[in-house]
């Protein structure tokens, strides 16, 4: 008897971990997919040139329009709502969050050093560029996990040539 109370503990131990070990590996493909979609938004918020300073031959981000881009792209790589919601196809479950969404022009010297002390978050820019924040909370499959969120962090300069 007490060889298989061994065998049945043996197997929620066994269960419990493969099911820990699952969880983690979704939680790092969201984050995968959480960094590759911030990187694309702030890529594509930092190529919105201001028509009209362009026209002076000056190289400025328009800031509305990167905003629009930027959201744009995480609807559309996150399955967003325009709140920032998720679809029923997305791969989170609760709202994705956008902390900080900077635009640096060139009214700043450059290069120019951004620090944000409150997300311990520091980049170097060459020319002018895109700080973008974002907040992403990890549906966790199985309660093994305690709760995993992040506040995912990307930046993006504005590519001359």
């Amino acid at each position: 008897m007490y060889k298989l109370m061994l065998i049945l503990l043996m197997m929620t131990v066994w269960v419990s971990v493969h099911f820990l070990q699952t969880d983690e590996e979704m939680a790092m493909k969201l984050l995968y997919q959480g960094k590759h979609a911030l990187n694309r938004a702030a890529h594509a918020a930092s190529q919105q040139l201001d028509p009209a300073a362009m026209a002076e031959g000056v190289l400025r981000i328009d800031p509305a329009a990167a905003a629009a881009a930027a959201a744009s792209y995480l609807q559309a790589n996150l399955q967003l709502d325009a709140q920032g919601s998720p679809l029923p196809n997305s791969p989170v479950r609760e709202r994705v969050n956008v902390l900080v969404f900077e635009v640096i022009n060139n009214d700043r010297s450059f290069p120019y050093t951004y620090r944000n002390d409150q997300y311990d978050y520091e980049a170097t820019l060459q020319r002018p560029g895109v700080i973008l924040i974002i907040h992403v909370v990890y549906p966790r499959a199985f309660t093994i996990l305690g709760p995993i969120e992040w506040d995912i962090k990307g930046v993006s300069e504005l590519t001359v040539r």
